[in-house]
């Protein structure tokens, strides 16, 4: 982790571009463009065509794709570049979020007010799962960046208040807090929490990782898969694994 090539990278997109332009003339994309610029500051070495397809970064370290969310779109792409090169998945992860309100009639838009929720590594799960036999191939990294981000909102949900089912208008990157890379099928083992005993249900992997019962389901299904873990049997309607 690099805090100061974290703040150029900031001071090129958001100080500068969004400055000259305004809030969301970059829309979704001021997060990507940050952190494209973060893993490679070189703009000859951004959207390079590889194959039929256009890989964010491609440099002597191989390919690195930049991914937000819609994993799923990640897998024609992927398969084509893992045949050639290394490749690492960027994905980026709100540690601390701070919320600003646009009413979309007047423009005006509220103060900032911190959101409770904290960003955790599992927030990655369910997306991880629509790639899961991607994950075994010797080729492929991943590395998980936990990011202090400002989120504009649009007032425009179907609440009274209209924050329930709003439309995200832009995320602002501030700084960047941790990374977390997984270099291999076998370090996948950071996602199994402390605290577990020999062996383990769902529940007791929910409660150690601090998640919903279905996102720990669909962890220890993506772990079994990738043989970080086992089924060694069950208790009720529940697996009982073990790490293996």
């Amino acid at each position: 982790m690099n805090k100061t090539a974290f703040k150029e990278a900031c001071d090129k997109i958001v100080n500068i571009d969004r400055g000259q332009n305004g809030i969301g003339t970059l829309g979704e994309k001021t997060l990507h463009a940050v952190l494209k610029h973060y893993f490679e500051p070189d703009e000859s070495k951004h959207e390079i065509k590889t194959g039929s397809f256009f890989a964010d970064i491609a440099n002597e370290r191989g390919i690195i794709e930049i991914q937000t969310r819609a994993f799923d779109r990640l897998r024609n792409k992927l398969a084509v570049f893992l045949e050639n090169c290394p490749v690492t998945v960027v994905y980026p992860i709100p540690k601390t979020k701070w919320l600003f309100w646009i009413d979309g009639e007047t423009g005006e838009i509220t103060k900032k007010r911190k959101s409770p929720k904290q960003g955790a590594i599992y927030d990655i799960i369910p997306e991880l799962y629509k790639i899961r036999q991607l994950l075994i191939n010797p080729n492929f990294r991943l590395c998980i960046v936990f990011i202090d981000m400002e989120e504009y909102r649009l007032l425009n949900g179907w609440s009274k208040d209209k924050k329930k089912g709003s439309t995200r208008f832009d995320r602002i990157p501030v700084d960047v807090s941790e990374e977390i890379y997984i270099n291999n099928a076998s370090e996948h083992i950071k996602f199994v929490p402390g605290g577990l005993g020999g062996q383990f249900t769902s529940r007791d992997f929910k409660n150690a990782a601090k998640i919903n019962l279905k996102t720990a389901q669909t962890a220890l299904n993506i772990l079994n898969y990738l043989n970080v873990v086992k089924r060694v049997g069950k208790q009720g309607n529940l697996y009982v694994y073990e790490k293996i």
